[in-house]
């Protein structure tokens, strides 16, 4: 799922129905979620990580990635394009069907698996993801939580979600758009919480909705 451009989109109304089909002919769509994905995928492998505490983690065909809200599949392309077996999640039906019309495109599809899921309901078995990439999806986890209590409490038990699937040594690249920096600072808390450390870059530091990723790990 993504961004629409000059305004924030409507969850889930810009996602289902003919705006599903807008989203997935969008060129402008489409270059920006995989120029994000491409730039993940760097920052996931990022220096910073690789210290001796770490021990950083290797690339391969073999690294297990969840495409975290994979919407039509642009991510999850460029994912699978690299080198990864990939599981891509989506919880709007919409979506994910754009995402196996391109699967089927895909030469190597039997490295893509595709989950109609909720987020804090993953049907996936703990400790055998190795990281988790999520473009521009993770704001509408807190959709029409209003109550800031309520969006504490359900980023916490998202958190506490992503790090049982994850392996002992797994990462998080999220790139996201939150609303301010009270958002940002919920979304930050609710993995420091919840076992995770890492680090911030924003794009567009002035920007206070701009383009943010979270570098995260698994604390050992």
């Amino acid at each position: 799922m993504g961004r629409k451009k000059n305004r924030l989109p409507r969850f889930p109304f810009d996602y289902i129905n003919t705006k599903a089909d807008e989203y997935n002919n969008s060129r402008w769509m489409e270059r920006n979620q995989k120029r994000a994905t491409l730039l993940s995928i760097q920052y996931l492998f990022d220096k910073n990580f690789n210290s001796s505490k770490a021990n950083g983690i290797q690339s391969g065909v073999s690294s297990l990635v969840m495409d975290l809200g994979c919407g039509t599949g642009f991510s999850s392309e460029i994912l699978v394009e690299n080198g990864f077996n990939v599981i891509g999640v989506d919880i709007l039906p919409d979506m994910l069907l754009k995402a196996k019309e391109k699967k089927k495109n895909l030469k190597i599809s039997r490295f893509l698996s595709l989950v109609l899921a909720d987020i804090n309901f993953l049907p996936i078995r703990e400790k055998i993801i190795d990281n988790i990439i999520s473009i521009s999806a993770y704001n509408f986890i807190v959709h029409g939580k209003k109550n800031k209590n309520e969006r504490a409490k359900l980023l916490n038990d998202t958190a506490k979600c992503l790090n049982k699937i994850l392996k002992k040594k797994g990462r998080i690249i999220i790139e996201f758009y939150p609303e301010d920096d009270q958002e940002l600072t919920l979304f930050n808390n609710s993995f420091t919480k919840n076992g995770f450390e890492g680090f911030m870059v924003r794009r567009n530091p002035k920007q206070k909705s701009g383009q943010t990723f979270l570098l995260l790990k698994k604390r050992v």
